[in-house]
């Protein structure tokens, strides 16, 4: 029987890796570039990349779709920053709306800010409204594994 393993998107060249399960939580670096894989720090993703994390991440990956108008928004980017940090094994990330408006439009974003949850390119759920860190943080937690 294989091990199991997961495909990860590198947020610094943007390979894919096929990462074995038990190395995830090993700080795992890319083979094309040798950076860490996951960072515990979101990342900003745009027109190009947006598609590419979302379909190609087989892990958790909270993608927080915010605009530079927002006021909720710009409250809630250091809460993100911060549930982040305690979640190294989830990938987080950011989509500025009014920035790349072609990289929002396909998941039906309606109010802002709004977290949406993807594993293997699929919406698993999705919270619209400002959170704190500890409410981001149980809200991943509470996502089917």
């Amino acid at each position: 029987m294989s091990e199991q393993s997961f495909h990860l998107v590198c947020p610094h060249c943007q390979a894919t890796n096929r990462i074995p399960a038990t190395r995830l939580s090993a700080d795992p670096k890319c083979g094309k570039c040798s950076q860490a894989l996951l960072t515990a720090s979101p990342r900003e993703l745009n027109a190009q990349t947006a598609n590419k994390v979302i379909q190609k991440n087989e892990v958790l990956t909270i993608v927080d779709f915010w605009a530079s108008w927002c006021q909720p928004c710009l409250m809630m980017a250091p809460e993100f920053k911060v549930a982040a940090s305690h979640l190294p094994q989830v990938v987080f990330a950011k989509i500025q709306t009014d920035k790349y408006e072609q990289a929002a439009a396909p998941y039906n974003i309606r109010s802002l800010p709004t977290m949406v949850a993807f594993r293997n390119g699929r919406e698993v759920a999705r919270q619209s409204g400002a959170l704190p860190s500890h409410q981001i943080i149980q809200w991943v937690q509470s996502l089917p594994s």
